[in-house]
């Protein structure tokens, strides 16, 4: 077998071991599992990854997807082990902000550990990060397993060590298991380990992983199961916490508000700003809650909460739309672990109602959340409220660059056209869709309709988003083929599924976006004219971050208190030097980048003082313009202006591969853009993976 050179190269010698484990014991999915059969498939996806990314190679669907992301994302398969921490400061942090999973895991894990000592199998607790903050079982294993790192401290998602039990299944949020050759990196093939998510009760996000590991031999067809049903218990623990928490944030409400009446609105906050209790809340977009025996608006967030409790930052804390309710402090042990809205009953209370009727609650909330005082970006947002409350326009073409916040006013365009509140937001990126399923996604499909089809049939998002707002991200990206079929159900409002003759009305409002110039693509033969006219009837144009002035230094201020409020820490202080260099930058990732770079100060900054030598580099040091266009050519200023944003764009994603090391996970989140458009970008400027 020969190998492509690169660094995913690997030598068939220095591959574990075959297990002795039958395949028979293996069968699932319709599927025996063959070592050497999963190996050769693995070695020819590193010969050419390309092609087999085209052509699956002989593995499970789910294994295949997770190679096909790894290598991507930079994973080198030689790996032998995932990274470590053992900054004792950092595995405490680690323990203190995952306390509460770590105890509603404690008794699962405490009659669990008992059995697995001689079975060769370990019991390992991740995070939402994939990091380990516990393990137990077999004396043996554990100490194997830090021989790969599969110990506390150890990250284990996939942007960190590729495919394995932990970190896929944290990506398809499913239990799943993951066999010896099945592992993308070299290292951990003669393990084998089976994961399932952990899921908070209240809001359903992810917030762990529990997962099975030990050699091959331990595999067995249950050990799924297994997990999944641990993943459960440790949730049902939550539960209860969470009810435990609840009971007691209610007595300490009670204690400590005597001239509470019980026509007043009242929401009990949690420690991280999420509705847990709801009773007698006005009608309006303060908080879309009801009282009743399911409670709906439970689990919603509604605030960070700072870490001092005292009531003045609490107020200060207060989004705009809940500035007409009186906030108190909640503490349990003599910790700051919730907080009480209180909605009175009187006069103000109508007065804010009738104000909020007139200008449309729902259209208010959306509108806070878009920050920044620019006249263009101020002129987008009145176009947008106006779209919002047009009964007459059904649809609306939202443009802009990657990462300046299009959904945003996708989703303000939603909140003001809301009759109910139910009425849905379905949103898809048609960038991240393969051609050969955009029918299915978008019109749906009867049962059989064609090969690996639903046997009950699946509705489109058309049909999903009936009676509310359908927001197709990247719209430059549908096929030339489908956008007929799309104008069609535009103009008759009605949509007929993959393989069925039966119409289905649908009652739809479309919000287009896309980063590119659809004129352009008309021109160019890639996007319908007539679509384009039926889409963009009515059009917004959000201005690039670079364009909106000191938006730049709101929009700073703004994610930096947003991420000190959810981490408990005290904001970065930014240098005046630090904030001209901010102003001064491009920002080809937009708004997007700029809450990123945020995110990563909050990390790595040396202190909680921000100056130049915390910014990276493209942003201290201006990208020198390019000269070399032959003097004797005569340009003119399209062409100039034209070569100028290429070659920013270029250098932006030179600059950005450099930084992170060639991870396009990464890169993508660094430049704000989904994978899918930067791969389509690298194709276009000719830029290697490995540019470093």
């Amino acid at each position: 077998m020969k190998h492509a050179s690169g660094p995913n190269q690997i030598k068939t010698d220095t591959l574990p071991a075959r297990t002795s484990i039958g395949t028979g014991q293996l069968a699932l999915n319709d599927a025996d599992y063959d070592e050497r059969a999963t190996m050769r498939a693995w070695e020819n996806f590193l010969a050419d990854e390309p092609k087999c990314a085209r052509d699956p190679v002989h593995v499970r669907s789910l294994i295949h997807e997770s190679w096909y992301r790894s290598a991507t994302g930079g994973i080198n398969a030689q790996s032998i082990e995932a990274p470590l921490s053992s900054d004792r400061d950092e595995i405490e942090y680690l323990t203190r902000t995952n306390a509460e999973l770590l105890s509603a895991a404690q008794r699962s894990f405490a009659s669990l550990g008992q059995l697995l000592d001689g079975t060769g199998a370990m019991l390992v607790l991740a995070d939402s990060d994939g990091v380990l903050i516990d393990a137990i079982g077999d004396k043996k294993t554990l100490h194997d397993g830090m021989d790969i790192h599969l110990g506390i401290g150890g990250k284990w998602n996939e942007d960190a060590v590729g495919t394995n039990g932990i970190g896929t299944a944290l990506w398809t949020g499913k239990p799943i298991f993951v066999h010896a050759a099945e592992h993308f990196c070299a290292g951990i093939k003669s393990w084998t380990c089976a994961g399932a998510p952990i899921r908070d009760p209240l809001d359903g996000k992810i917030i762990g992983v529990v997962d099975l590991s030990g050699y091959s031999p331990i595999f067995r067809p249950h050990n799924t199961a297994l997990v999944a049903a641990t993943a459960r218990q440790i949730e049902k623990a939550l539960a209860e916490q969470q009810q435990e928490q609840r009971t007691r944030l209610l007595e300490a409400f009670i204690s400590s508000a005597p001239s509470y009446r019980s026509k007043d609105g009242l929401v009990i906050m949690d420690h991280r700003g999420r509705a847990i209790f709801c009773n007698n809340v006005p009608d309006g977009e303060t908080t879309e809650m009801r009282d009743g025996p399911m409670e709906p608006g439970r689990g919603r967030w509604l605030m960070n909460l700072p870490p001092s409790g005292s009531e003045d930052e609490l107020a200060k804390a207060l989004p705009p739309h809940l500035r007409s309710c009186h906030i108190t402090p909640l503490k349990l042990d003599g910790n700051l672990r919730g907080a009480a809205l209180v909605f009175p009953s009187g006069p103000a209370i109508s007065t804010v109602a009738v104000i909020d009727r007139e200008v449309n609650r729902h259209l208010q909330a959306a509108t806070t959340k878009i920050v920044g005082e620019s006249e263009e970006l101020l002129a987008a947002v009145d176009i947008a409220s106006r779209v919002a409350r047009s009964s007459g326009v059904t649809s609306l073409l939202i443009e802009g660059e990657t990462g300046v916040g299009k959904e945003l006013f996708a989703r303000l365009v939603h909140a003001g056209s809301r009759r109910t509140s139910n009425d849905p937001f379905i949103a898809i990126n048609c960038g991240a869709i393969t051609k050969e399923l955009f029918g299915s996604e978008l019109f749906g499909h009867v049962a059989g309709a064609f090969t690996g089809a639903s046997r009950e049939g699946k509705p489109g998002v058309f049909e999903l988003a009936n009676g509310g707002v359908l927001s197709l991200d990247e719209i430059g990206e549908l096929p030339l083929e489908i956008q007929p079929f799309l104008l069609r159900i535009l103009e008759e409002r009605v949509v007929h599924r993959i393989g069925d003759a039966r119409g289905r009305p649908v009652d739809v409002r479309l919000i287009a976006s896309t980063n590119r110039d659809l004129k352009q693509e008309v021109a160019a033969g890639r996007f319908r004219s007539d679509l384009y006219y039926r889409i963009g009837a009515v059009s917004i144009h959000v201005p690039p971050l670079r364009d909106r002035g000191e938006d730049v230094l709101l929009l700073t201020e703004h994610f930096n208190r947003q991420i000190a409020a959810a981490a408990g820490e005290d904001p970065l202080e930014f240098s005046h030097d630090a904030l001209d260099a901010l102003l001064a930058y491009r920002w080809p990732g937009n708004v997007r980048e700029l809450k990123n770079l945020i995110e990563r100060l909050h990390v790595l900054a040396r202190g909680r003082n921000v100056g130049l030598r915390d910014l990276p580099k493209e942003i201290t040091t201006p990208v020198p313009e390019r000269t070399n266009m032959p003097a004797d050519r005569p340009t003119t200023g399209t062409e100039q202006l034209g070569s100028t944003l290429v070659d920013a764009e270029r250098q932006a994603m030179k600059n950005a591969l450099a930084a992170e090391g060639g991870n396009l996970s990464r890169v993508a989140r660094r430049l704000g853009i989904s994978r899918p458009t930067l791969y389509r970008k690298l194709d276009q400027y000719g830029i290697r993976r490995g540019f470093v």
